[in-house]
């Protein structure tokens, strides 16, 4: 029972930032991940940033130096600052809970997804 709403989306011009947020909501007790992916025309989902429980943070290697990932463990939060977007960042952006502990037990759960779009 739970539901990640991703904000923030939209669009924004070549060299710009843009920040997105994802709130999962319902009765969390943990979470091993929080995440975003990212699904670009004719590209395979791929990774752009993860936070682990542990703090352990990852990046994809195109993202590394000008993304952020944040992570908000009592709120269950995750952010993802955007800077120097370019056109490679064109793509809908979905929020990913990774082994999520709730009473019902541990599963995954996405997001819709917020579309980004750079515009030169």
């Amino acid at each position: 029972q739970v539901q990640l709403v991703e904000s923030g989306g939209g669009l924004v011009q070549a060299g710009g930032s843009l920040r997105l947020s994802c709130a999962a909501s319902g009765s969390i007790f943990s979470i091993a991940i929080m995440g975003w992916y990212r699904q670009a025309p004719g590209k395979e989902c791929e990774l752009v940033a993860g936070a682990h429980r542990d703090g352990r943070v990852t990046y994809g290697d195109s993202v590394m130096g000008r993304f952020t990932i944040s992570r908000d463990h009592a709120k269950n939060t995750v952010n993802l600052q955007m800077n120097s977007l370019n056109a490679g960042e064109r793509a809908v952006y979905l929020c990913y809970d990774e082994r999520a502990e709730t009473s019902e037990g541990v599963s995954d759960y996405w997001g819709q997804g917020t579309q980004v779009t750079v515009s030169s």
